[in-house]
């Protein structure tokens, strides 16, 4: 498995409770593009429509040696799920509280995934004190290096 973006945004700034291995639709030019490792995740968001999952304000640059059928860099693109998956994700949306956010984009042989996740949002206190722990754990590493 081969990661070629992840969303440490997310991570930041929801709590990721179920993750589901997505497969997504791209043009030629886009997956030239992939290959070369110009993705960004970090705004992007999923949305369902008509019990079809899609990807938004992802954004895969252009592909440098592409001609007039260069791809739009932050088009929607549709995500490759099976049904049942579809309906859990929209029955756990319905339930309130809940978004799905892309978590990280990686090859599974030769295939682009994408790692969606049900994430709740954090709060601010919650972002401090997830600040305040890895500072925590940081300085704790640096002073047993010290020591040892």
């Amino acid at each position: 498995m081969k990661i070629i973006s992840q969303n440490k945004k997310a991570h930041h700034d929801y709590f990721l409770l179920d993750t589901y291995e997505a497969g997504i639709e791209l043009k030629g030019t886009e997956i030239k593009s992939v290959r070369l490792g110009n993705v960004n995740l970090k705004d992007s968001f999923v949305r369902i429509k008509n019990d079809e999952v899609y990807v938004e304000n992802m954004h895969i640059a252009p592909y440098d040696h592409g001609n007039i059928f260069n791809h739009e860099a932050r088009r929607t693109r549709k995500l490759l799920l099976h049904k049942k998956e579809i309906l859990k994700i929209t029955n756990k949306l319905k339930e309130g509280g809940l978004t799905v956010v892309p978590t990280k984009m990686y090859f599974s042989g030769s295939k682009a995934k994408l790692e969606i996740a049900l994430a709740k949002g954090k709060k601010l206190y919650d972002k401090r004190n997830d600040l305040k722990e890895k500072a925590a754990k940081k300085d704790i590493e640096k002073s047993l290096k010290n020591y040892y």
